[in-house]
C-alpha cells in the first residue's frame, strides 16, 4: 500500500512489525526502491540517492524491515558493489552499468549490526542497520545435522 495521509475517522489496522535482530548474517529481499536527492553532508557531498526498503528475514527470530540509503557517489562506490554483487547483478571485480529497474525484488544477503541511537524524546533506542552486503559466492549454507557414527569393531547394541 503507498503511503497516504489519513482523515479523522479513516480505518486503521496495521500494527508495527518491528523486530530487532540480534548480529549477523541474513538473507534480504528488496520490497522497495525509490529515486532521491541527497542535500549533501559533512561525509558526501550532494548526489542522486536510491532509498531500499528491505525485508529481512530472521528465521524463527521473525522479519523486520530495514530502510536503507545507498549514495551514487564515488565516495560510496564501493556500496554501490557490495549491493549489486549481493543481489547476483555483478560479479567482483568487473565493471556493471546499475540497472535499477531489476532491483525491486532482488534478493541476497546482508551482515547486520545492531544500531543504538537517540530517540527525538531523547530515550536511547536500538535498531538493525546494514554493515555489509554479502557475495552470494561467500554465503555458506547451514551445516547438514552429522550422520549417526557407526558401531566400532562390529559391536551392535542390543546384539549378544
Amino acid at each position: 500500500m503507498a503511503d497516504r495521509m489519513f482523515d479523522w475517522n479513516d480505518i486503521i489496522e496495521n500494527d508495527s512489525s518491528f523486530t530487532l535482530l540480534p548480529e549477523g548474517n541474513y538473507p534480504f529481499t528488496v520490497k522497495a526502491f525509490e529515486r532521491g536527492e541527497y542535500a549533501g553532508g559533512d561525509k558526501i557531498p550532494a548526489c542522486k540517492k536510491a532509498t531500499l526498503t528491505l525485508e529481512v528475514d530472521g528465521g524463527a527470530l521473525g522479519v523486520t524491515e530495514i530502510t536503507e540509503n545507498l549514495y551514487l557517489h564515488s565516495r560510496q562506490e564501493w556500496k554501490l558493489c557490495q549491493f549489486f554483487t549481493a543481489i547476483g547483478q555483478r560479479k567482483r571485480g568487473e565493471q556493471l552499468r546499475m540497472d535499477w529497474n531489476k532491483v525491486p525484488g532482488a534478493k541476497g544477503w546482508c551482515a547486520l549490526i545492531v544500531n543504538e541511537y537517540k530517540g527525538k524524546d531523547g530515550d536511547k533506542r536500538k535498531n538493525n542497520r546494514v554493515d555489509r552486503y554479502i557475495d552470494p559466492a561467500e554465503v555458506k549454507p547451514a551445516p547438514a545435522a552429522p550422520a549417526p557414527a557407526a558401531p566400532m569393531g562390529g559391536f551392535t547394541p542390543g546384539a549378544f
